[in-house]
């Protein structure tokens, strides 16, 4: 039989495994075979993007929410969330702010707020877009129509993140009240056929989740193929139908992040603040595991509070600078270099020639 070594080798070169050999990894990889996985994965990245890691500057401007998502501690339920809204004229302040600290790509991401309508988002996306023309818009709005996400493609988003949270549809129907775990599915892919680099990902460590669900969630992402993979910890909120349960680990997480980095080797990985939060060093052991993105706040301080998703999250009374500078000496420390630029997939940001083909440096082959 095969060592875990063995078969993370066999990962790295094939780019897949069977089921049931990742099911052997995550069963049993421990501590002297985990930091071989970290390695192999920081490899891998290490082909396509080297030392480099993307910034975003990310703006939570809407925490209206009309789902119930049993872990969230925006939950349309929870009564005693203080909501608000940013108007267009402020997340346009954001975005100039950002601008004007480097930043080439902006993350809006928010609840499903009814509020926010096809119109209202298109109005602000295209201002964004006229203000900056030479960035990246991301979205994270949840689930919406096809009509919806092909209009706000044509408006100039460029990606939109939507975590499937998990492959499994009895973990999914019980964690997602009158949410439909096909529906789910059935905006990735759309999004996905609608042209948009996509962004799925799963939470690691939720309550009645096993190594199979896990090994479940790994598979849609290669089958999927999205360009982006948030994994984070699952961490307890006392407002949801969750409080005291169990949370994920950094550990655990950082084990999916490197898997995930082996299966999708172009990926674009977060380090996410969840793991920060679990952890003063989490975000920099996510990079050093095949992660290569950080999402610095651009929010105004003074509603960072109010997106809580879950307990004791990091980085919200800094200002948009000094988040920056934080996470950017974090960064360097660790011994990677920060990009501030759009930072596409690697498939899209590779040079072309005036034809659109593809141009490949044959000395790196050779």
């Amino acid at each position: 039989m095969q060592t875990i070594k063995q078969l993370i080798d066999q990962l790295y070169e094939n780019e897949d495994l069977s089921d049931e050999l990742l099911l052997r990894i995550i069963d049993e990889i421990d501590a002297e075979t985990t930091p071989y996985l970290f390695e192999r994965a920081l490899d891998k990245k290490s082909l396509f993007y080297k030392d480099t890691v993307f910034m975003r500057g990310l703006i939570e401007f809407t925490n209206y929410c009309k789902q119930n998502c049993s872990y969230c501690g925006i939950q349309g339920q929870n009564k005693n969330v203080d909501r608000y809204r940013l108007s267009k004229d402020a997340i346009l302040h954001c975005c100039e702010e950002g601008y004007q600290l480097g930043y080439r790509t902006f993350v809006l991401q928010g609840g499903e707020d009814p509020y926010f309508t096809d119109d209202r988002l298109i109005e602000i996306i295209t201002a964004i877009k006229t203000n900056h023309p030479d960035c990246a818009v991301t979205l994270s709005v949840g689930e919406r129509s096809y009509e919806s996400y092909e209009a706000l493609k044509k408006a100039g988003v460029d990606r939109y993140l939507l975590r499937h949270e998990t492959a499994s549809k009895e973990l999914y129907e019980a964690l997602h009240p009158k949410m439909s775990f096909e529906n789910r599915r059935e905006c990735l892919f759309n999004l996905k056929k609608l042209g948009f680099q996509v962004g799925a990902g799963f939470m690691v460590g939720l309550p009645n989740q096993t190594s199979a669900d896990l090994v479940a969630d790994l598979r849609f992402i290669k089958t999927l193929q999205p360009e982006m993979v948030g994994i984070g910890p699952y961490i307890p909120h006392d407002e949801t139908p969750l409080r005291g349960s169990k949370g994920g680990t950094v550990e655990a997480t950082l084990i999916m992040v490197a898997l995930a980095r082996l299966l999708l080797p172009q990926a674009l990985l977060p380090s996410t603040t969840a793991m920060g939060t679990l952890d003063p060093k989490g975000r920099e052991k996510a990079l050093k595991a095949g992660a290569n993105v950080v999402m610095p706040n651009l929010s105004p301080t003074d509603v960072r509070e109010k997106y809580e998703l879950y307990k004791d999250k990091i980085c919200t009374g800094d200002e948009a600078a000094h988040c920056r500078q934080c996470i950017e000496g974090r960064i360097k420390s660790a011994g990677f270099r920060v990009d501030m630029g759009r930072g596409d997939h690697a498939s899209i940001s590779e040079p072309q020639d005036a034809l659109g083909v593809q141009i490949f440096d044959l000395t790196q082959t050779l």
